[in-house]
Order: structure tokens, then sequence, then C-alpha cells
């Protein structure tokens, strides 16, 4: 009998051990709760829901909804067991948390082809197929063997995220591309700031309210990385001395240099995000909104992703893992869940999904596969798998890393657009699977 083993029994584990299992390979799956629990899990159940008890929306044009849609598509375990326990949310899917963990822990513990063994595992099994889905709060000793494993350049402990905005909510009359001094491609787009708008940025920046770190993250950062937030209550101009000096920027508006400049960065080969460079912050989402839509040209500014300083566990994809989320040094190992540089629960455990299937097919020695780009599940796999980011961060599922369309449809419609394209793709590629 084939068999895989699958190490951590989350949300993108136990997806993971139950898709393996549908295509009638053994598993057997580690647990290390609660014979020894994390800073943040209070219970033994499997995939415990350990902040929000939120999926979130569930809409189409939502890049989130399509990832979900196309997940109920594939039988996925999570989402059955959240649409089966689902509370009002509105717009959104919001669980009742004790109940849809009981209901995955139920289904793994009946499932003849799983077997749940609580353990820790302090070093990266031999066994092959592998898959790893340990999570942002990895043991520790299981931190040191994946060092080892990948190269400790490959693994960070924490994350320092700048926000990310869509290339076309961005005010090009007001933003110039340019580089510091004339050097080099033009390969920063830059928001320009007059003394009075500065202050006001500032002054909104230093009151703004901030998301308190939980007691495992205190300490968490270094004097290089700094949250934006705690840079500026330094002094008034101690940010126009950092990441936002304006030295050897020249706005083409006035033909002077600005009092203050703010860069945003391409983020992808397409050039359809952007990330506010040294913008990493606690500041809540809807101040992040508020704040950082007072600097000039971002007054309608779609964000993306959010800035955020916390801790997590995770590898850096593109150098690491291949779009079917095996090991580029070992590809009878996988990996799944926010340890690949998917962040969310959804995300994860669509991660899971991918990575269960292909372990399966590696145990009955077919080709692994990686999901079409132009779906959600694509667009993650393939974002952990080829970013080309020099600083590679976890990132939620959007629509800034899907494959433009190809042709131009009107901004109303891109996402429904976008959506339609996924789940034709998507129903093509599980006709491959099952």
């Amino acid at each position: 009998m084939s068999a895989v083993v699958v190490v951590g029994g989350g949300l993108a584990g136990t997806e993971a051990a139950w898709q393996a299992s549908r295509l009638g390979v053994q598993v057997t799956l580690y647990e290390m709760r609660p014979l020894k629990q994390t800073p943040a899990h209070q219970t033994h159940l499997l995939a415990e829901l350990v902040c929000s008890n939120s999926l979130r929306a569930a809409a189409l044009t939502n890049a989130v909804g399509l990832l979900k849609e196309e997940m109920r598509m594939a039988g996925s375990l999570v989402i059955r067991c959240a649409d089966s326990n689902s509370v009002p949310a509105g717009g959104a899917l919001a669980v009742d948390r004790r109940r849809f963990s009981q209901a995955v822990t139920d289904a793994i513990a009946g499932n003849p082809r799983i077997t749940l063994i609580r353990k820790e595992i302090a070093e990266i099994p031999t066994f092959r197929p592998l898959v790893i889905a340990t999570g942002p709060l990895t043991s520790e000793a299981f931190s040191r063997s994946l060092a080892a494993f990948t190269g400790e350049e490959y693994l960070s402990f924490y994350d320092a995220v700048a926000p990310i905005v869509t290339a076309e909510s961005l005010n090009m009359g007001v933003l110039f591309r340019q580089s510091r001094y004339g050097k080099g491609e033009a390969a920063y787009l830059n928001a320009p700031m007059n003394q009075e708008e500065y202050r006001r940025f500032w002054e909104a920046l230093v009151s703004a309210e901030v998301k308190e770190p939980k007691a495992f993250e205190q300490g968490c950062f270094f004097e290089g990385c700094l949250p934006v937030e705690v840079m500026a209550r330094r002094g008034f101009d101690t940010l126009r001395y950092g990441p936002l000096k304006p030295v050897g920027l020249i706005d083409p508006r006035t033909g002077k240099e600005p009092y203050a400049v703010v860069q945003l960065r391409q983020d992808n080969a397409e050039g359809t995000i952007y990330n506010l460079v040294g913008f990493q912050t606690q500041l809540k989402w809807k101040e992040q909104k508020r704040v950082f839509r007072l600097i000039p040209g971002l007054e309608r500014a779609e964000f993306v992703r959010y800035g955020v300083m916390h801790r997590n566990t995770f590898l850096k994809g593109p150098r690491v893992l291949l779009p079917t989320l095996q090991m580029r040094k070992d590809p009878a190992v996988l990996c799944a869940g926010q340890l690949t540089g998917v962040e969310g629960y959804v995300e994860s455990a669509a991660s899971g999904f991918i990575a269960g299937v292909n372990a399966a097919r590696i145990a009955l020695g077919k080709e692994p596969l990686a999901p079409p780009a132009e779906t959600a599940h694509g667009a993650l796999c393939h974002y952990v798998g080829t970013s080309q980011s020099p600083d590679f961060q976890p990132m939620n599922v959007n629509f800034g890393i899907f494959p433009p369309l190809p042709q131009r449809v009107r901004r109303l419609d891109k996402k429904a657009a976008l959506a339609k394209r996924a789940l034709d793709s998507w129903s093509c590629f599980l006709a491959r699977i099952f």
C-alpha cells in the first residue's frame, strides 16, 4: 500500500492528509498537541483557529472568495466543515470555531486511511513522500532541523511586511518614476510631499492605533527593521532621514527636491502591484488605509496586503520551493500552510490541498502537478515558487498576483472576468486529478 507522512495537524496538514487519502494512499498524520502546546493554541483539536473565526469574504469577485469556491469544487475538508459550522457574518464566511475544529478532528479520526499520532516530531523524518505543515509556531526543535535541511538563510522567524497596493489604483498624475540621482533603471514610483503634507501624514501616523503584539511576539524586531510608526515617534524628521528621505530625487512638477518622498517598489513581474518601501508596521488595518491614503498619489489606493510584523516561521519560498510545493532540494518533501509563505487560514488550507494531492501522486508513481497560474490556487503556488521579489514575504491571495487578462475589460468587470477564467481553468485541472 502506498503511503504518505504529514507533520502538523493544522488547516494545511489536515487538508493535505484528507486529499492524499482520497487518492487511495495510507496517511500517517503527526500532531504534537496536546502533549506539547504552542504559546497560542488552547485545545487538543486539529485545525484550531487561533486568531479570528472568519475565513473572510464569500463573493467570487474577491480573491479569497474565489479561492474558497475552487476548494469547494475540489472537495476540501476544511471548507466543507466551515460551511456546515458557519455563523452569520454578512458577506463573509465565519465559523463557530470549536464546532469547526471538532468537525475536522472527527473527520480525520473517522477516516480509515488516516492514522493520527499525537507526538512531537523533533527532526525531519526520513520517510518519503513527506508533507511538512508545522505552521507559523513550529516547535524550536523542528525549526532547527528545518533550518539545517534548507539552509538557515532560507528560513525566517517573523514577518516584516510592508503594505502592497494595486498599480491601477495609484494616481500617476502625482507619482513619478525615478531612481535616486538618476542612477540605473528608474525602478521606483515616488510620492512627493511638501512640508505641510508631511506634517499631516506624520501627525496621523504617530497617533494611529496599533495592534498589540501577543506575549510570545514581544521583542521580535531588530533595529534595522523597525515599524514605521516607531521610527516616526523618535522625532519629526526621523523618517525624512530614513525611508522617506528625498535626496537625489527631483519632482518633475516643481523641478525641485521634495520635502519628503515615499517610494513604491514593483512587487511582481507584471507590474500590477507595488509595495511601500520601509513601511513595515503594526498599525491596525483600518488605520493603515486611513493614514497611508494621506500620501500624495495614494488617495484611492487599493490595498491587496496590509503591513504586519509578527512571529511567523516561514520559508523563503522561491529559493526553496517549486510551484508544486515540492522542495527543490528533495522533491519527495513537500510543504504546506504558512510555512510556504502563504498567509491566512484559507490560503493555508488551499496549499494543503496541493501538497496532499502531489504527495499522493508521488507515492503512486505519478508526476506532481502545478495548478494553473490563472487559478487562485495557482496564483498562490506560483507566488511562493517563482516570486522575483528580492525580499520575499508572506502573501494573502489577491487578484494582483494573478496573470493579467489577455484582453482589456472594463475595470468594473475585471474581477468577474478573472474569476470566470480561474474557475474554468480549475475545473480542467481537477479533471486531471480525480
